[in-house]
């Protein structure tokens, strides 16, 4: 049974061969409960561990880039909506789902909160206006789109429009979740606690998810910084 999965292990991802673990279990589980086996050959046998998934992430100026190559299509009517759909997602560190429920009411400048619910875990929190996100938000109020009931995107995925402007500009495939982990990043490495930016995506651990997925961005800064410290 070992020498026939470790045939496979060469051609496939660790995902697929615990699939085949399982698959392998059951048949050989049926076979027992049949009477037609005494044990089940593959009741040894161990799942392994998946692999770390290779999730590209633009560095900020990387992702302040794609938003101007969006806005740059003037033949695409759509271009400025899916820029400004981008940008915000980026600045705000928000996925696709909070910004579909996004209404105009939810955003209260004045307060300087944005109002989001995470459809994941059916659950509303704010996160505050940053200020790196403020003068796109006094361009949609300018533009008349914080309206009551008016949903402040017209563009409901620009997955095109961002895989078309990585392309143009020579960069890795980034995906729409690509940009709240830009945002997640900046904000470690700018030294902003875990707990705070878990609050910001809307988590309830404390921080644990955030910390266990980016806390080697930590250490890499503490690095970074120290090396800063020559004796004189």
């Amino acid at each position: 049974m070992d020498t026939w999965l470790a045939r496979h292990r060469a051609r496939i991802k660790r995902t697929s061969l615990n699939a085949y673990i399982v698959f392998l279990r059951q048949v050989f589980n049926l076979a027992v409960s049949a009477r037609a086996l005494a044990e089940s050959p593959a009741a040894e046998l161990k799942m392994l561990k998946p692999e770390e998934p290779i999730r590209d992430t633009p560095t900020w100026p990387q992702f302040r880039e794609i938003v101007e190559e969006i806005r740059r299509q003037k033949l695409n009517d759509d271009a400025g909506e899916s820029a400004g759909l981008v940008e915000f997602m980026g600045l705000a560190g928000v996925g696709l789902a909070e910004c579909a429920n996004l209404r105009g009411e939810h955003v209260d400048l004045e307060a300087g909160k944005i109002w989001l619910f995470r459809s994941k875990t059916d659950t509303g929190y704010s996160i505050p206006i940053f200020p790196q996100l403020h003068d796109l938000l006094q361009r949609y109020k300018a533009a008349g789109r914080l309206v009551t009931g008016q949903a402040l995107f017209k563009v409901r995925d620009p997955k095109k429009a961002l895989t078309n402007a990585c392309v143009r500009l020579k960069y890795p495939h980034f995906s729409t979740r690509s940009l709240r982990r830009c945002f997640i990043t900046r904000a470690v490495e700018l030294g902003v606690d875990f707990k705070t930016i878990s609050s910001w995506q809307g988590h309830r651990d404390g921080g644990v998810l955030i910390a266990k997925t980016y806390s080697h961005l930590r250490n890499e800064h503490s690095d970074a910084m120290a090396r800063k410290l020559i004796a004189s």
